[in-house]
């Protein structure tokens, strides 16, 4: 028996519910029976969350028999006012456009390509100090682990960051095409780089140095910005990559959903194994959120609204009666 008045389900709930505060003190106001928030903040350090747990409740919901895609990408879990933390990092945020202190999270999403269902299937927290993993060793362990659970996507799709000869390599090796976006100075052919190709709207065969013979796409947005996006698939079509790129936005989506329905960088434990586990739980509430929205329709936001409003309407009845006291 747990000497733990705090548990998991109540912990993860609290997760989905709260929009505001995510704390342990907060936790104790709120819960339906009675903690101290030194016995939650004691509970969050003491257990031993894995990422394992994140596939084991996703892969219940995944029909395996669906074309998918893999997407990969990280995010930084911003730690502005916490320098006290463990595995906080000065590292580059692209929400701030510049480095910020903060805690690396390196996330694996299934994405069914007919259902357009994104579900987080793997992370890794990013912390080289402890373990001595980049995120790029992060992000293969992760799709050679996917393939071990007989993972079989159409193909796997990441920025450039990851797209560096081992990674690329490592994919093919693994049986998967992949799509990635390749920086414009990128040496190809024999000595050209990306930015100086005159490429076609039909995309172009170029030999990437290192690699062999892969399709490049140009693409610009209404910004003026330019992407080049590459790829591995046989006679691979504009129309097909840009459908793949267009659902790579699911991560960000996800990112954006978990830092501000789920908390996930509002956890402001010390330890980094307290860390570790709110961000673990965290994914897990993001699933059951997605489970609603798949059963309810209701989206993450109108979940939290529908949290809120009822608190809202309470008050203003009360607030009113006492007005005309």
């Amino acid at each position: 028996m747990s000497r733990y008045k705090c548990n998991k389900l109540l912990y993860k709930a609290f997760l989905q519910a709260s929009s505001l505060r995510y704390s342990g003190f907060a936790l104790s106001e709120v819960s339906p029976i009675k903690l101290s928030h030194d016995g939650v903040s004691r509970w969050l350090k003491d257990r031993h969350f894995q990422p394992s747990e994140v596939w084991k409740t996703s892969s219940k919901m995944i029909d395996k028999k669906e074309p998918c895609l893999l997407i990969g990408d990280d995010t930084l879990l911003s730690k502005k006012y916490s320098s006290k933390i463990q595995m906080v990092k000065t590292q580059y945020s692209g929400k701030e456009h510049g480095v910020v202190p903060g805690i690396g999270l390196v996330n694996l999403l299934w994405y069914g390509i007919n259902s357009e269902l994104s579900l987080p299937v793997d992370f890794r927290v990013y912390d080289k100090s402890s373990d001595g993993k980049n995120k790029n060793t992060h992000f293969v362990n992760m799709l050679s682990l996917a393939k071990k659970r007989d993972m079989k996507p159409d193909a796997v799709v990441f920025d450039s960051w990851y797209s560096s000869l081992k990674n690329l390599k490592t994919i093919r090796d693994l049986g998967w095409d992949w799509v990635t976006g390749l920086a414009k100075n990128r040496k190809v052919n024999k000595n050209e780089t990306l930015e100086n190709l005159e490429i076609p709207e039909e995309g172009l065969s170029i030999y990437l140095r290192g690699y062999g013979w892969v399709t490049v796409f140009k693409f610009e947005a209404d910004n003026g910005r330019i992407d080049f996006i590459a790829t591995n698939i046989k006679d691979p079509s504009r129309d097909q990559i840009e459908k793949i790129m267009k659902a790579r936005w699911s991560i960000e989506v996800y990112h954006r959903e978990l830092k501000q329905t789920c908390g996930v960088e509002r956890c402001q434990a010390q330890t980094g194994r307290a860390q570790r586990n709110h961000i673990c739980l965290a994914i897990l509430a993001w699933i059951e959120k997605e489970k609603r929205w798949i059963n309810e329709a209701l989206t993450h936001y109108e979940q939290d609204w529908k949290v809120i409003k009822l608190a809202i309407r309470q008050s203003i009845g009360q607030l009113i009666a006492f007005a005309k006291t």
